[in-house]
Order: structure tokens, then C-alpha cells, then sequence
């Protein structure tokens, strides 16, 4: 078994790859091991693609934060012989927040004693995702989030929270055409999230009981809302509570999602920015073998409820 441990220095608020590398050589010895450091965009997915391409049996460790183990994931999609997972390091670590034990993916002693599973992945028109896809304003908050990261105090939440307040006043909600379910929903909208995991935007946990191993997307549909009532709405969709505004939220359990915008309209795929008129959002037929710490689970944490 090889352990490849891909290092993306430009992930948090500060280059760690030291802090990995004394680490991972400490605790490696008599492994079969390798440190690659990503130098650009893209090249996290690049490194893992070529791993997995070998067919060798490799263990791909994304040291830094939820955009370094989206691309890990989406390079080593859809090959038995590669496993993915995170080693903590990026400001926001949210998809790992769905296990019960998430501070054990910064420790590398725990890493190297895992069990391993297949999760879903996003599929998001040409591109994968591993955690959340959305459309509109959720999709505009979280892309711009990463340029609020580097100042101090401005981590998780908190650039999180800037983001949005930045965004409200660029505008609110956009006319959607929204197919889902056989339904057909034509009208203003706020924002349209498909979730596979839990978490994301340094702690919103919108659908508690999405499970990013049964095949299907929690789709959460948020119509058209004021100004006045964003805060009160923010904060129960933050926290789950989204059955206590069925006025404003529809909750959908489905595989397919498509979204057919007025004018280009920015997509968040886990923190990054894509730009399209006609969004076709899906599980993905790939999936991707994840690897955690021994023991750890990811139940859901209520009983689901279909719509």
C-alpha cells in the first residue's frame, strides 16, 4: 500500500506544508510514502489523478481544507484502487464535521489505522463535487468566501458571516426554472443547495440527515424572501431547522436536480466558482472510496423524511 500526501500550501490562512512534512516523515518511517506539494489551481486533482491511473493500491491524504479534498476527490473519482481522505489543515474542515470525531482527521497516527467506505459524489454538469452544489446566493456567499480568509480574525463562520452581508446587498433572489421530482417550478428563488454531505461555510449543517452514502442529494429549494427576513431565515436553515419554514423552504430527496437560469449565474462546487445558465446537478455514477479514523462513524442524526 502506498500513502501519497499532497500538500496544498495555499489552503488556511497559512502555508503548513512544514508543520505536514515533519509530521508525516516522523511518523511515516517504514512506510511506503511520498509529499507532493501543489504549486497551482488544479494541480491537487492532477497529482491524484496520475496516483490513481498507476492501479497500484495508494492512500491519498489532502492536507489542507474542504477545496484541497474536493480536488483530491474528483482526481481519484471512480478508481477501486485509490482512496481518499482528509488531513485536516484548511480553515473550514466542514466535510469531515459529519463524523463523530472530526479532530481525529488532524491527527496522521489515527489517519494511518482507518477503515474505508464509498461515498456519493456530486456530478455538476462537467465537473464533481464531493460535499454541497448550489445555485444563486448561497453559490455567491460561498465562492467568495476564500477572499475574506486570508485577513486575521476572518476564518470559518466568520468570513462566512462577510460574505453574506457583501452579497445581500449585491441581491437576493433571481428567476429559476426548477425540475425536480417530475416537478417543474418556475419563479424567483433565493438559492437552490443540493447537499451530499452535512456541513459547509465553516458550520452550517442545513439538512442534518443527509447521508453522502445513500445515493441520493437533499435538495433544499429557498424561495424568493426580503431583506428583513433573511437574518430570521439564516439562522434556522444554518441549524437544520428548515421543516419550521415551509413557506420559504422545500426540502427534496432526489438524484437529479436541473436548474435553468436567466443569464450566467454562479455555481459552488465545495467552494469553488463556476459560472452556467443550464445546471444539470446529480449523483455522480463514479464514486469515491473514502478512508477515516478507526471507529468513527457518520450515522445520520435524525430519521429522514421524504418529500
Amino acid at each position: 500500500m502506498k500513502h501519497l500526501f499532497i500538500i496544498n500550501p495555499a489552503a488556511g490562512s497559512r502555508d503548513r506544508t512544514a508543520e505536514y512534512t515533519a509530521q508525516i516523515h516522523r511518523l511515516c518511517q517504514g512506510l511506503d510514502y511520498e509529499i507532493a506539494v501543489s504549486q497551482a489551481p488544479g494541480e491537487c486533482r492532477r497529482l491524484a489523478r496520475e496516483a490513481a491511473e498507476t492501479g497500484e493500491n495508494v492512500r491519498i491524504y489532502a492536507c489542507g481544507g474542504d477545496g484541497t479534498l474536493n480536488e483530491i476527490a474528483s482526481g481519484a473519482a471512480g478508481f477501486p484502487n485509490a482512496a481518499v481522505t482528509a488531513f485536516s489543515g484548511g480553515s473550514g474542515n466542514d466535510f469531515v464535521r459529519l463524523f463523530s470525531e472530526p479532530a481525529a482527521f488532524s491527527q496522521l497516527s489515527r489517519l494511518l489505522d482507518a477503515e474505508e467506505t464509498a461515498f456519493d459524489l456530486i456530478a455538476c454538469n462537467d465537473d464533481l463535487a464531493l460535499n454541497v452544489c448550489s445555485v444563486g446566493l448561497d453559490a455567491r456567499i460561498g465562492t467568495d468566501v476564500a477572499r475574506y480568509k486570508r485577513f486575521p480574525f476572518l476564518h470559518g463562520f466568520n468570513a462566512y458571516a462577510l460574505s453574506t452581508v457583501v452579497n445581500l446587498f449585491r441581491g437576493i433572489s433571481e428567476h429559476y426554472i426548477v425540475e425536480i421530482n417530475g416537478e417543474r417550478i418556475d419563479g424567483s428563488q433565493t438559492f437552490v443547495c443540493a447537499c451530499n454531505g452535512r456541513y459547509y461555510g465553516g458550520g452550517f449543517n442545513p439538512v442534518p440527515e443527509a447521508d453522502p452514502a445513500d445515493g441520493k442529494l437533499d435538495v433544499l429549494l429557498v424561495k424568493k424572501v426580503r431583506l428583513w427576513q433573511v437574518p430570521g431565515i439564516i439562522g434556522k436553515y444554518k441549524n437544520g431547522r428548515y421543516r419550521e419554514l415551509p413557506e420559504f423552504i422545500r426540502h427534496f430527496r432526489t438524484d437529479r436536480v436541473r436548474v435553468i437560469c436567466d443569464r450566467p449565474s454562479a455555481v459552488n462546487l465545495d467552494g469553488e466558482l463556476r459560472i452556467a445558465e443550464d445546471i444539470e446537478i446529480s449523483v455522480a455514477r463514479e464514486k469515491i472510496h473514502f478512508f477515516y479514523p478507526r471507529g468513527l462513524h457518520w450515522a445520520a442524526e435524525s430519521e429522514i423524511i421524504t418529500k
